[in-house]
């Protein structure tokens, strides 16, 4: 009841707030953009607060509060007034119109849905303007089809006929939850409509069978690396085994060789892990 009340008093002192002669809006204006005169753009902005409601009941069809598209379009009408220019020969309603409608369009493309649309211009003509076309070439010829009004709209915003039909599936319905139930024909029993989410998972088996597979080639692996010697062990631990992977200087460093050198036993460790692997165990040879 409280946010009722302070909208209604907002709209109330909007109504109030006297119209500005042009001379008087580029005093103003010159006040604040010169000397930031606080009480300049209290009476711009309030002189202006008409503009903003009407041009927020015009989005009032989205299902979203009007208070909420009121603030936006305050929002807007502030950025206006910090970027207007008086030296230029336009009156500020004109300049700040375009910024308030921007600043209520972002607001009802950002929480109109919980599934982000298009943010080019192209799609958030779309996101406006698809009902009212839809409706006018409906009324205009009754006898057009689903895909010929998406046709016509396409060629009109200059968009694909898919994303008309995706846009216009989208304003049809509205956002369900995933944890909401759907029944699954049982008596008394329902399931989430996650359950129903095809899952990227590979399946049980599946699982048990790669688990079963890498433990296998651990033991391999493990066999293998026991035919080094401890050189050609540490060499090959800390230069293939290791997620960082050490350097052949930094190793030829603590080893006391060249990193040619270490080189050389890191080629020498792979050919007998190599060997060992394909004669002790033939099926590694298909991996």
């Amino acid at each position: 009841m409280k946010a009722i009340s302070a909208n209604r008093q907002m709209v109330r002192a909007a109504m109030a707030a006297p119209y500005l002669e042009r001379e008087q809006e580029h005093d103003l204006a010159v006040r604040w953009k010169d000397e930031k005169d606080q009480d300049a753009l209290h009476q711009i902005t309030m002189a202006h607060m008409r503009l903003v409601i009407s041009m927020a009941a015009k989005f009032r069809n989205f299902g979203l509060p009007m208070s909420d598209l009121i603030q936006e379009g305050h929002v807007g009408l502030l950025e206006a007034a910090a970027r207007f220019d008086p030296g230029r020969d336009v009156r500020f309603s004109t300049y700040a119109t375009w910024w308030i409608r921007a600043s209520i369009q972002d607001y009802v493309l950002r929480n109109w849905s919980i599934v982000r649309g298009g943010t080019s211009s192209a799609q958030k003509a779309l996101f406006f303007n698809l009902r009212r076309l839809r409706a006018r070439l409906a009324q205009d010829d009754p006898s057009l089809t689903e895909s010929a009004i998406h046709s016509q709209i396409a060629n009109t915003l200059g968009v694909h006929a898919k994303d008309v039909e995706v846009m216009n599936a989208r304003l049809s319905g509205s956002d369900s939850s995933l944890n909401a139930p759907m029944s699954n024909g049982d008596e008394g029993s329902a399931s989430d409509r996650m359950d129903f989410l095809k899952s990227e998972e590979p399946l049980p088996d599946e699982q048990v069978s790669t688990i079963i597979d890498e433990e296998r080639r651990n033991i391999w692996l493990d066999d293998a690396l026991n035919t080094l010697n401890p050189r050609e062990l540490r060499i090959i631990r800390e230069r293939r085994l290791s997620e960082d992977g050490a350097t052949l200087e930094s190793l030829g460093s603590e080893l006391g060789i060249s990193k040619e050198r270490v080189r050389q036993i890191e080629n020498r460790a792979l050919e007998k892990l190599r060997a060992v692997l394909t004669t002790s165990t033939p099926e590694i040879a298909s991996l």
